[in-house]
C-alpha cells in the first residue's frame, strides 16, 4: 500500500483553528452584519446610452468625481449601453447622473433610456427567500445523506456545509463587501460543490469499512482521504483557477460572485477533510453502523 497521510494526526489543531474562524465569522455577522447591495436594500436603476462605445472604468471615475462613488456600473447589451445602480429614491436621479456625465465627457453625448426605483420591500422578500432556500437545502442534504449513507454521515455533511457558508458570509461581513443576489447565488452553489467533495470521501470510508476489516475508524479515514486526495485536489485547483480568472477578468458585476465562490471552494476542500471526517470521530462511527450483522450471526446470538 502506498504511503498514507496522517490527516487526523492534527485534528485537534484543525478543530481549534476551525472554531476560531467560525466564532470570528459569527461575531462579525452579529455585530457588523452584511453590507446588503441594492438588490436587497432598494435603490435606483438607471440605463444610459452613449453615442459611441465607452469604457466602464471611465464612467466609474466620472461618477466618483461627481459624488456618486458608491455607484455600481456595468455593461448592458451593446458597448454603448451602461447600467448604473445607485442608492436613493430621487425621481430626478437619472437626469442628475446623466448631466454629471455630460459635463465630464462632452464629446460623447449620453441619454437616459429609463430610470426605475426598486423598493426595499422587494429586497427584503428576496433576502428572506434566499435564507429560507439555504435552510431548506441544508435540511434536504441532511435527509439525503442520512438515507443514502447513515445519519452520522448526514450530520457530518451538514456541519461541514454550515462551516463553509458561515466562513464565506463572515468574510463578506468583516470586510463589508457588498452582498447582492449574485453573491447569494454563489453561496447556494457552494453548498452543492462542497457536498460533492464530502460525498466522495464518505463513500470511500464506507467502502473501506468492508475492505479493511481490521482498520480502526481513524486509520480508515486517513486511508480513505489519502486515496481520494488526488481527485479532490485536481477538482479544487481547477475550479479555483477558473474562479480566479473570473475574478480578474469578469468585471465588477461578477467580482462578488467569483470571490464568494473562491472562498467557498477553498473552505469546502478544507471542511471535507477536517470537519466532515472529524465529526465521524466525535459521533463514534463504527462498522456496525454500516454493515448490519448477517442472518447467521443473528441466529448464533440466539443459541443457548
Amino acid at each position: 500500500m502506498k504511503r498514507v497521510i496522517n490527516f487526523m494526526g492534527i485534528r485537534r489543531a484543525a478543530f481549534i483553528a476551525t472554531l476560531a474562524v467560525t466564532l470570528v465569522s459569527l461575531a462579525s455577522l452579529a455585530i457588523r452584519g452584511l453590507n446588503f447591495g441594492l438588490d436587497f436594500t432598494g435603490g435606483t436603476l438607471i440605463e444610459l446610452t452613449y453615442e459611441r462605445p465607452v469604457e466602464l472604468a471611465s464612467v466609474r471615475a466620472e461618477l466618483g468625481e461627481a459624488g456618486y462613488g458608491d455607484a455600481l456600473v456595468q455593461s448592458f447589451g451593446a458597448t454603448t449601453d451602461v447600467l448604473v445602480r445607485l442608492k436613493g429614491d430621487d425621481p430626478h436621479l437619472g437626469e442628475k447622473v446623466a448631466t454629471a456625465l455630460r459635463q465630464s465627457a462632452a464629446d460623447n453625448p449620453v441619454t437616459v433610456k429609463r430610470a426605475e426605483f426598486v423598493g426595499p420591500a422587494v429586497g427584503e422578500e428576496l433576502r428572506d427567500q434566499g435564507g429560507l432556500g439555504m435552510l431548506l437545502a441544508l435540511l434536504g442534504i441532511l435527509v439525503y445523506v442520512a438515507f443514502r449513507f447513515q445519519w452520522k454521515f448526514g450530520c457530518g455533511a451538514v456541519l461541514s456545509l454550515f462551516h463553509d457558508v458561515i466562513v464565506t458570509l463572515g468574510v463578506f461581513s468583516f470586510f463589508q463587501i457588498p452582498f447582492d443576489l449574485t453573491v447569494l447565488a454563489a453561496v447556494l452553489a457552494i453548498i452543492g460543490y462542497s457536498l460533492n467533495d464530502t460525498i466522495v470521501v464518505f463513500d470511500r470510508i464506507r467502502e473501506n469499512f468492508r475492505l479493511l476489516r481490521k482498520a480502526e475508524l481513524i486509520e480508515n479515514i486517513n486511508i480513505s482521504t489519502t486515496q481520494t486526495l488526488l481527485r479532490t485536489m485536481a477538482t479544487s485547483i481547477s475550479t479555483l483557477l477558473a474562479v480566479l480568472a473570473l475574478m480578474l477578468f469578469g468585471g465588477e458585476a461578477l467580482w462578488g460572485f467569483s470571490l464568494a465562490l473562491f472562498i467557498g471552494v477553498a473552505a469546502g476542500t478544507y471542511s471535507s477533510v477536517y470537519i466532515a471526517n472529524i465529526s465521524l470521530i466525535w459521533l463514534k462511527l463504527t462498522r456496525d453502523d454500516l454493515i448490519p450483522p448477517t442472518v447467521e450471526e443473528s441466529k448464533a446470538d440466539l443459541r443457548p
